[in-house]
């Protein structure tokens, strides 16, 4: 199985938060890292949708998003962003058997350019609808079934 972690950067939304625990453990996420304002467990609102998995699944909150991307490149993880974006690639075509960390965003915003300029690569899920984003939490589930594959 191929190692992969989450950094889940500004969310703000603690039942998006849940249910990135959630499917972070049926898809065999090994750590979450939580940063920026985003909430951490133990709160109702999380384990609402985690439905236990923030009880079990490791992970560590960092305030300075940066600073933790800077230590997992030297720990040998390759840094993909998910984002849509003018340089994005579609995570269908993408291919890694490094030991990867999967960046999140804001609801609203996204993943900062900031951010997009530490990462590796950005990946954006391919859209044929009218609307061009999905809820971060359906983005994540999509996103890292399609990188374990």
């Amino acid at each position: 199985m191929k190692n992969v972690s989450v950094l889940v950067h500004n969310i703000r939304s603690m039942h998006n938060v849940g249910s990135i625990f959630r499917t972070a453990d049926g898809a065999g996420v090994s750590k979450i890292y939580l940063t920026g304002y985003t909430a951490c467990p133990p709160r109702k609102e999380i384990s609402k949708t985690a439905l236990g998995a923030d009880e079990f699944i490791p992970w560590e909150y960092h305030k300075d998003p940066f600073a933790l991307i800077q230590k997992l490149k030297k720990e040998g993880f390759e840094v993909v962003a998910l984002e849509k974006s003018g340089q994005s690639e579609n995570i269908q075509k993408f291919n890694s058997d490094k030991r990867t960390c999967l960046i999140l965003g804001n609801e609203i915003d996204g993943v900062s350019e900031e951010l997009l300029e530490y990462s590796d690569h950005v990946l954006h899920i391919p859209m044929r609808g009218k609307k061009d984003s999905l809820n971060v939490s359906v983005a994540f589930g999509i996103g890292i079934y399609q990188l374990m594959a």
